[in-house]
């Protein structure tokens, strides 16, 4: 359970969540993508004020505007590869000419431009965290959570998608990345925030 939370990151901002297992990293997450919603006090995300009160419609909205990957990957089994990353698009009422163009090309770049046509329940656990990540990515939000986003990744990709997540964030894109791996915390050096049993005992590097 979290309580007495309080921290900023400015847009832009690169953060690793850290914290043993049970410190309520997960939990953050989802309060972060207004899965859950704060009992007291407020969140400001991308310039929207959230409270326990806030409309449904105004929810969906903001969560249209942020990227989650997800550590299960929550990703819909009879729908392939591509219509799964499309989803964000379709929700953003995109042009099909332009959401085939989009989806292809983060497929590709994220090494399944064969697969677009598979159904997600076909994939390996690999290949189900890269559609996850490039579902999360395609829309080009303002905010990108990730919980343990390189658990079943090779080296290689954990590296390419490590990087990427640098190149967003100079770009203006806030990222927050949970994750229990030092070797990438040591590949890329950026402020943490570490919890510990619910509660935040350290910001900054």
């Amino acid at each position: 359970m979290l309580s007495n939370l309080s921290f900023s990151v400015p847009q832009g901002g690169f953060r690793w969540l850290l914290g043993p297992s049970g410190a309520g990293k997960s939990s953050l997450l989802n309060l972060l993508h207004v899965e859950s919603l704060p009992a007291r006090g407020t969140l400001e995300i991308l310039d929207q004020h959230i409270t326990g009160n806030s409309p449904r419609a105004t929810l969906m909205r903001l969560r249209q505007r942020i990227g989650m990957v997800h550590q299960n990957y929550r990703l819909m089994p009879a729908l392939s590869v591509a219509d799964n990353v499309a989803l964000p698009l379709r929700l953003q009422h995109r042009p099909e000419s332009e959401i085939e163009d989009e989806v292809y090309a983060i497929l590709k770049w994220v090494g399944l431009g064969e697969r677009l046509n598979v159904p997600a329940a076909n994939l390996s656990g690999g290949e189900q965290q890269r559609t996850a990540i490039a579902r999360a990515i395609v829309h080009r939000p303002g905010l990108i959570l990730a919980d343990e986003p390189t658990n079943a990744l090779e080296e290689p990709q954990a590296h390419k998608l490590l990087d990427l997540f640098d190149e967003l964030s100079t770009m203006g894109t806030t990222v927050i990345v949970a994750t229990h791996n030092e070797a990438l915390i040591r590949r890329l050096p950026r402020p943490s925030l570490y919890l510990e049993r619910g509660h935040l005992m350290r910001e900054g590097e």
